[in-house]
């Protein structure tokens, strides 16, 4: 099989089929990333033996022929729009959700041991673990150790679902050989306790795969390409898969017919360590493994896990891979290869690793993209162009300023951005401090506005006077939340901050005032030498030199107190968390959540849950948890909670411009995706 390129899109569940088969949503998801210029797409998971093994009825099916019209449509579509498509088969085993739903055991080859630590739950409100059970209805999971005839079954249904793949004019097959699926799971001595021969050695353990392999051999011969995906090392958790084993496991695999090796990582308990794996949090956390792997077979290998395209250029280019898979990166910009083949990545939409897409399968979700409103609904890509050319303005460069600025200029209008500040970008900015990803998003948008010939106008305040002079036929007020100080005595000391203060004494502009007069000083000095106009500069220099004393209270554990509590922690600082409610960081996905409490943890961070502050002093905070209450040392207090939507300027303005739309947290707060999304959705009928 040849490709037009080395730029894959690896499986990612997108939940838009209909009782295992194929619907036009996915066709269209797939087909906007073939037709963006990506080489070899390959589908989510499609089940062997539908619907036993599934996780998700809205998988697509391979076990009976009902299933290959669908396929074949978008097999059509595919090589239509210049790709090839590969169909990755599954069974789900320990994960199968549906066979708990419908009664059966899950087909395991050994009885699960111990049961996993769900500590991390406990940071889950109440109506995302009711949607989380509602998946399986509150069923528990029974088990099946699986028999030689269930072994000699499974191999069949992989055989005739690659048959199915072929008639349908598919181009290769990916065999699922991690993950905790059946397949991966008799591969891992941590989910192998057998003593057949199935069980034991890592031959007898990767026996099973290796009879697939044939089997599939056997039945599509050179029609299809067959790759294997398989785990180059399972994190956490004693007796999992090694480096050493899946680098032998691949060789075993390629002497069996594979094609391909396609490298993956897999955190066994996803509640504790899903950014270990299968969706990391490290860029190109894989391609060490990937590169062990291809030391030991001839045939070509994939690496995934958060390959960047220089990433994957490097990895190419040092013989460390022969492919690179994206995944959510081509979830966030479809159109990422035909930017690159014309020279201009800095044109490449960026993920910004928030985990908001994969949130969407723990409920079994069509996935959504912080960045890009278009996924899941490509019929919405591109925006239409405006049928009269309108002059907008926009009141606030953040990110859903400046995003609403883009697609009305890409729509073909005139649009004029104001905001009070000396650089764009607002929270997302200041957020990029504490979250490197942001930045990329930054610099992209500023690159774009910057390419359409946006006007922005810094240190201009917008009042009704100064935007009525510039006569816009639409005004978009984003100028973001409010953020109040606590109201408790001692709120209003100089030592205790908001967002805007702490930002203010970091960059040296906004409200100074508020700071104390050597601290202001040393902002002053910050700014002159150019340290505070970059968040990288700030990052680096604040990890030797932070102007705030060594006891730090962050009030408020959402996603801003969460994050800047592990700033500061990670800058030596020692760091007191109090929350009113159970749950931190509710407002990040719930796999970032879950790392971001355990990092602040191990970071040395003091997490006080329930917790109602009462009184803030000049050396202390005093609070109350329950009948008890306690004292922590505060040099600085920095207040992340009371955030609230407000956009008084956009009051103002109605009834004296035609439209006045407001978007992002001015309007509700919903942080990066809020402002993306609301300013996608006002832009594009503008």
């Amino acid at each position: 099989m040849t490709v037009p390129n080395r730029v894959v899109l690896p499986a990612m569940d997108m939940n838009l089929c209909v009782d295992g088969e194929i619907e036009q949503g996915d066709i269209d998801h797939f087909v906007a990333r073939a037709a963006g210029g990506t080489g070899l797409i390959i589908t989510g998971c499609c089940a062997v033996a539908y619907p036993v093994g599934c996780a998700s009825t809205k998988e697509p099916g391979l076990s009976e022929d009902r299933f290959v019209p669908g396929i074949r449509a978008l097999a059509d579509a595919v090589h239509a729009a210049g790709s090839k498509l590969c169909v990755q088969m599954t069974h789900h085993g320990k994960v199968a959700r549906i066979d708990t739903v419908e009664g059966r055991p899950l087909l395991v080859p050994s009885p699960p041991g111990a049961a996993l630590d769900l500590s991390a739950l406990g940071d889950n409100t109440p109506e995302e673990l009711r949607r989380m059970a509602a998946v399986t209805g509150g069923k528990q999971p029974t088990y099946h150790e699986a028999t030689r005839e269930d072994l000699a079954w499974l191999v069949r249904c992989f055989a005739e679902a690659a048959g199915r793949v072929r008639a349908a004019g598919g181009d290769a097959v990916e065999i699922h050989c991690a993950h905790g699926y059946v397949l991966g799971g008799f591969l891992s001595s941590a989910d192998n306790k057998r003593t057949d021969e199935y069980g034991g050695s890592l031959e007898n353990r990767a026996r099973l795969a290796v009879e697939v392999i044939r089997a599939v051999k056997a039945e599509v011969g050179d029609a299809l390409a067959i790759l294997v995906r398989v785990a180059g090392r399972e994190f956490g958790e004693d007796g999992a898969l090694t480096t050493a084993e899946a680098v032998r496991a691949a060789a075993l695999f390629e002497a069996a017919g594979a094609d391909a090796i396609h490298v993956t990582g897999w955190g066994r308990n996803p509640f504790s360590n899903f950014t270990d794996g299968p969706l990391p949090d490290r860029v190109g956390a894989y391609t060490d493994l990937a590169a062990e792997v291809k030391r030991a077979v001839s045939i070509p290998v994939i690496a995934v896990g958060r390959v960047l395209p220089e990433v994957g250029e490097r990895a190419i280019a040092a013989g460390r891979a022969d492919f690179a898979a994206m995944g959510r990166q081509l979830l966030a910009d479809p159109d990422l290869v035909h930017k690159l083949r014309a020279g201009e990545p800095e044109r490449i939409r960026p993920c910004i690793n928030c985990y908001v897409c994969v949130q969407e399968n723990f409920w079994d979700g069509t996935p959504v993209c912080a960045v890009n409103p278009a996924l899941g609904n490509e019929a919405r890509l591109p925006p239409a162009p405006a049928a009269r050319r309108k002059h907008v303005v926009v009141v606030g460069a953040g990110p859903g300023g400046l995003e609403a600025a883009r697609v009305a200029a890409e729509r073909g209008h005139r649009v004029t951005v104001l905001d009070k500040s000396d650089r764009i970008g607002g929270t997302l900015w200041f957020s990029s401090l504490t979250t490197p990803d942001n930045q990329r998003l930054l610099n992209w948008l500023k690159v774009e506005v910057e390419r359409l010939g946006v006007d922005i106008r810094l240190k201009t305040e917008a009042t009704v006077s100064s935007v009525t002079a510039l006569r816009p036929d639409a005004v978009v007020v984003a100028t973001g939340a409010v953020r109040e100080r606590p109201a408790v005595p001692g709120g209003d000391l100089p030592h205790v901050h908001t967002r805007d203060t702490l930002r203010a004494l970091l960059t040296g502009v906004g409200e100074v005032a508020r700071i104390p007069r050597l601290l202001r000083v040393i902002a002053a000095l910050g700014k002159l030498s150019g340290i505070t106009t970059s968040p990288a500069a700030i990052r680096a220099v604040t990890r030797r030199f932070l102007p705030t004393g060594k006891d730090v209270v962050v009030i408020g554990g959402s996603l801003v107190g969460l994050e800047l509590s592990e700033f500061l922690a990670a800058r030596g600082r020692r760091v007191t968390l109090l929350e009113e409610g159970q749950q931190l960081g509710v407002a990040m996905a719930m796999p970032r959540r879950w790392t971001a409490v355990r990092h602040a943890g191990e970071l040395g961070v003091t997490i006080h849950r329930h917790a109602t502050v009462q009184r803030i002093t000049r050396e202390h905070v005093e609070f109350r948890v329950g009948d008890r209450t306690l004292t922590a040392r505060a040099a600085m207090v920095v207040t992340a909670s009371g955030v609230s939507a407000l956009a008084p300027l956009a009051e103002e303005l109605r009834g004296v411009v035609s439209q006045v739309h407001v978007i992002g947290d001015a309007g509700r707060v919903g942080y990066i995706e809020g402002a993306i999304h609301s300013a996608w959705n006002v832009a594009a009928l503008l």
